[in-house]
């Protein structure tokens, strides 16, 4: 039996259909996750939002006008959600539970050692990106969205995602370069 495809579970969640739903979130879940975490730099704060992401896709699955994939649509969600938190956390303040997550510039050699790692160089290089950059780049090499995808995700024109993803590669080649990563991956 083929599994239903993602616009017809969400006409059936339309419908009230707790298995669709159910289906939707364990095909979709780790995903979202993945790509609120990467906003929000906190696991336990992604999995609240990616947990209130499907909230919204029950509560307003009718608002789907298929112009897009609904994994898009998804993304979409997601995106506005983490957006948002940001902006409270930012109305907040830094709180002394965050500032003790700061890490020390002065790690112990062990630490020095593990983060020398090619991963771990990318990684950083990748968190000194602008959120603008790291997100079209998550977007497209992670999570495999078109331009035209990013470009409804994000709410910014196709003209501007190029150009956004012509600068954050150029960035991201300088910045693996001055860590003395200039070449491919082993």
């Amino acid at each position: 039996m083929k599994e239903p495809c993602d616009v017809e579970l969400l006409k059936r969640i339309v419908d009230r259909d707790r298995a669709a739903l159910a289906a939707l979130f364990a095909r979709h879940h780790a995903r979202v996750l993945r790509f609120v975490h990467r906003i929000v730099a906190s696991e336990a704060i992604a999995e609240e939002l990616a947990n209130e992401v499907f909230l919204d896709v029950w509560r307003h699955a009718e608002r789907f006008s298929g112009r897009s994939t609904p994994a898009t649509w998804i993304l979409a969600i997601a995106r506005n959600k983490a957006i948002s938190h940001l902006r409270r956390r930012r109305e907040e303040g830094l709180d002394e539970r965050m500032a003790e997550a700061i890490a020390d510039p002065d790690d112990p050699p062990e630490t020095h050692a593990i983060k020398r790692d090619k991963g771990a160089v990318m990684r950083r290089c990748l968190d000194r990106l602008s959120p603008e950059h790291r997100e079209v780049l998550d977007l497209v090499y992670y999570h495999e969205r078109s331009v035209r995808e990013v470009a409804e995700i994000v709410g910014i024109p196709e003209g501007t995602v190029k150009t956004r993803m012509f600068h954050a590669r150029k960035k991201l080649a300088e910045l693996l370069k001055a860590a003395g990563i200039d070449r491919g991956w082993p």
